[in-house]
């Protein structure tokens, strides 16, 4: 992939006509998204390290994951984004420059620790994207997870100055767009992309409002985290019970 590969997936992060990336973990499943008729693939880290056996949180060795994404992007003629966590330890310069062997033209960043699952600070952070930009040049998608609304205990209001400040801060330091994990109330998520003033990543769950409705609030990027993978899962585990139990596997 070249810089035209990154630029291509920059100009489809539209605030009201989204990207939306049903994110994959392997080759068949990032050629079952572009076959779906979707132009661009993103990787899940949780989903990634499950099929690799592995646990979520930087368990998985950062060799086997950066393998995992070369596979998704040979396997596919589109953009592919990769979810790398929080860079797996890797200075900034070699983080880059091993993502862009894998031909990735994007990456996901999360702001907390993997280890401790606490907020990391936000001036770290925000010096760990302005070192990945400036080692990237234009050559990647920085997208900058926001954790506020994941460590919020149940109150996102609570949590909301915060994460707009982290958002501005990260925009600030060269991301493209960031990605306020879990916050879901529609009220919050249209003031949330009104005061960042840049594209903003939502994640689609059951509680969040419909893909439509995202549009209409201005967010410019969709995905599903590890959605698609736990779903094929469930199917794969009851079908599988089924089988055990001596009933139909392919009923339901």
């Amino acid at each position: 992939m070249t810089t035209g590969t990154a630029a291509a997936l920059r100009a489809l992060h539209r605030p009201g006509e989204p990207l939306i990336l049903p994110n994959a973990w392997d080759a068949g499943s990032a050629r079952a998204v572009v076959d779906a008729g979707f132009p661009a693939v993103a990787t899940s880290s949780a989903a990634v390290a499950q099929s690799l056996g592995h646990a979520d949180g930087e368990a998985t060795p950062v060799g086997e994951m950066l393998d995992a994404v070369a596979r998704v992007v040979r396997a596919v003629a589109v953009p592919v984004t990769a979810d790398l966590e929080r860079g797996y330890g890797l200075r900034p310069a070699e983080l880059v420059e091993r993502v862009l062997a894998t031909g990735a033209a994007g990456l996901n960043l999360e702001d907390s620790d993997p280890r401790t699952r606490e907020l990391c600070d936000v001036d770290e952070q925000a010096d760990l994207l302005a070192a990945v930009r400036a080692a990237a040049g234009e050559a990647l998608v920085v997208n900058a997870r926001v954790d506020v609304f994941l460590r919020a205990g149940g109150d996102p209001a609570g949590g909301f100055d915060e994460g707009v400040r982290r958002a501005r801060r990260y925009l600030a330091a060269g991301a493209d767009c960031v990605y306020p994990i879990l916050l879901a109330d529609p009220a919050l998520v249209g003031r949330f992309v009104a005061e960042v003033g840049g594209p903003v990543n939502v994640m689609l769950r059951p509680d969040t409002p419909t893909v439509a409705a995202l549009a209409r609030l201005g967010v410019a990027r969709i995905s599903l985290g590890s959605g698609v993978y736990a779903a094929a899962r469930a199917r794969a585990d009851a079908m599988l019970a089924a089988l055990r139990d001596g009933g139909d596997a392919f009923a339901g």
